[in-house]
């Protein structure tokens, strides 16, 4: 198992947590495992960037994103260069740190 460290947000997880994820699993079904409701509006197929999440730590140690991931990328709101779509990362032996953006382009749109 790999430890996953989410840092608090106001709205999905204000205290934070901290899990084991399985590694060779899919960060976004490992959080969603865990109870945290993050945004995936296309299930998971990398057809969105709803699930834009910024890893702090562990970031080195993932694959390298792919080119419809890098595109998907460019539609999210407040991309650094450590964001990730959690659909896309593949939990590894190393530990990781994960933010959440405040928003996601869906959020951002049901409270326009």
């Amino acid at each position: 198992m790999t430890q996953v460290t989410l840092l608090p947000h106001p709205e999905i997880c204000p205290s934070g947590l901290v899990f084991e994820a399985r590694p060779g699993r899919v960060l976004c079904d490992e959080l969603m495992a865990a109870g945290v409701e993050i945004e995936h509006a296309c299930d998971g197929v990398c057809a969105c960037s709803t699930c834009h999440v910024i890893i702090r730590e562990g970031f080195f140690a993932l694959p390298i994103a792919a080119e419809d991931e890098e595109d998907q990328l460019d539609e999210a709101w407040g991309v650094t260069p450590n964001s990730r779509l959690a659909c896309q990362v593949k939990v590894g032996q190393t530990p990781l740190v994960v933010e959440l953006p405040r928003y996601s382009l869906n959020h951002a749109r049901e409270h326009e």
